[in-house]
C-alpha cells in the first residue's frame, strides 16, 4: 500500500527494510522533521494506514530473508529526498553508494546495539550467527562515516563517528494520552515487542497469579513465541483477563493506557538490555502510570529514585506487587503522582527529535 504525495518530497527520505511503518521511533523521527518544515518520504513495511503523517508513504509486505537482501540494495536508490535517513544497518552500503553517485547526504539511525541484540536471537547461532556478527561489525564501521550518525544512547556503537549525535528514545508526548483516573478494575498495560526476553511470560504469569488484574498487551508477537502463546490463550484460566492487540500505530497503542493502573517492564537480563533504558519506562511515566520493572540497572534506578513504582526480580514479585496495590491502592496512587511529577519536569518542552531535525534540515539545505 502507498500514500502518495501531490508532488514528490525533496528534503528527507526515511528508509527501512526491516521496520513496520507503525514503529514508534520512525513516527517520532518523522514528526520532528515535519515540525521543522521538511518534506518527508517514508519507505517501509506494513500498511500505509499505520504510517506517520509524511508527505509520501510507500510500503510493502514483509519479505523473506533473501527478499530483504534485495530491498537492502535497491531501497536507498528509490529514495527521493536529498537526505536519506536509514533505520537498518544493512541499508548503509547501498545508501553510501547512492550518495557517491547522486550526491545528497546519509543519516544512519543506530537505535540499538545490534551486536548485543544478536545474543537475544535464537537464530543467531553457528554459521548464521557468525555471518550476522560480521555484517553488523562491517555496517557499524560504515555507519561511522555517514554525514550524521545518530545513536539511541551513549553506549550504542559506533562510539566514534565523523559526526555523532545521541538521540535517546524519549517519547513523543503528543501521542501520549493525558493522565486519567484508574479504572475500577485494576489493569496493567504493556506496549512494545512481545517476546520472552521482553517479559512476555513473566507478565502473563504475574497477572494470572493476581486476580482480578487485567492486562492489555500491544505489539507484535515474536514468531518463536506465537505457538506457545496461542496454547496459553486456549488453556489458561486467566486468558479472559488478558487482551492481545497486536501491532498498533503509536497514538492508537497509547490510548489503551488511559485508565490503566500501571505499566509493566519485565525485561530479562540480556546483554542487549543490561545497559539500556527501555523507552516504555519514559512512556509509562509520561502517561502518569506506576511502573513495575525488573531489576535492570537503569530502569530500576529511575523507578526507585522517583518513587514511581516498584522493582521486582521475577513474576512472583510482580504478582505480589499487583496484589498489594489491588488490596490497598494508596501506594499505587502515590507512585502515579510521582510518575506525573517526573514527566512534567523531564519530558515536556522541546523534543530531542526537534533538535535532530535542525541538523537534518542543514544537511538538506547544504545540498539544495
Amino acid at each position: 500500500m502507498s500514500r502518495p504525495a501531490a508532488s514528490a518530497p525533496g528534503d528527507v527520505s526515511v528508509v527501512t527494510s526491516g521496520h513496520d511503518v507503525a514503529d514508534a521511533r520512525l513516527h517520532r523521527l518523522v514528526a520532528g522533521f515535519r515540525r521543522a518544515g521538511l518534506r518527508v518520504q517514508v519507505l517501509g513495511l506494513g500498511s500505509a494506514t499505520a504510517a506517520p503523517a509524511a508527505d509520501s508513504v510507500v510500503t510493502r509486505p514483509v519479505r523473506s530473508r533473501w527478499g530483504r537482501l534485495v530491498d537492502d540494495v535497491r531501497l536507498p536508490w528509490r529514495a527521493q529526498g536529498r537526505v536519506v535517513v536509514v533505520l537498518d544497518p544493512d541499508l548503509v552500503p547501498s545508501a553510501r553508494a547512492r550518495r557517491a553517485v547522486r550526491g545528497g547526504a546519509v543519516v544512519v539511525d543506530v537505535h540499538e546495539d545490534y551486536a548485543a541484540l544478536l545474543d537475544d536471537r535464537s537464530w543467531a547461532r553457528g554459521l548464521a550467527g557468525r555471518v550476522a556478527r560480521t555484517g553488523v561489525a562491517w555496517t557499524t564501521h560504515l555507519s561511522a562515516s555517514a554525514d550524521l550518525t545518530v545513536v539511541a544512547d551513549e553506549q550504542v556503537p559506533p562510539v566514534r563517528a565523523r559526526r555523532r549525535r545521541v538521540v535517546r528514545n524519549l517519547p513523543d508526548t503528543e501521542v501520549l494520552p493525558p493522565t486519567s483516573a484508574p479504572d475500577p478494575v485494576p489493569r496493567a498495560v504493556y506496549v512494545g515487542d512481545v517476546r520472552r526476553s521482553r517479559g512476555l511470560w513473566a507478565m502473563l504469569d504475574a497477572v494470572a497469579a493476581a486476580p482480578p488484574w487485567e492486562l492489555d498487551v500491544v505489539g507484535p508477537v515474536a514468531p518463536g513465541d506465537t505457538a506457545q502463546l496461542a496454547d496459553w490463550v486456549d488453556r489458561s484460566p486467566a486468558a479472559d483477563r488478558v487482551r492481545l492487540h497486536g501491532r498498533r500505530p503509536p497514538a492508537e497503542a497509547w490510548r489503551l493506557a488511559s485508565g490503566a493502573w500501571c505499566g509493566l517492564v519485565l525485561l530479562e537480563d540480556t546483554p542487549a538490555f543490561r545497559a539500556a533504558m527501555p523507552t516504555k519506562v519514559y512512556e509509562y511515566l509520561g502517561c502518569g502510570l506506576a511502573v513495575v520493572t525488573s531489576a535492570l540497572p537503569r530502569p530500576a534506578q529511575l523507578v526507585s529514585d522517583t518513587g514511581a513504582g516498584v522493582v521486582v526480580t521475577d513474576a512472583d514479585g510482580a504478582a505480589a506487587a499487583l496484589r498489594s496495590w489491588a488490596a490497598d491502592p494508596e501506594p499505587l496512587l502515590a507512585a502515579r503522582a510521582a510518575a506525573s511529577r517526573w514527566a512534567e519536569q523531564n519530558l515536556y518542552g522541546r523534543s530531542v527529535y526537534d533538535d535532530l531535525a535542525v541538523e537534518v534540515a542543514r544537511l538538506a539545505r547544504k545540498d539544495a
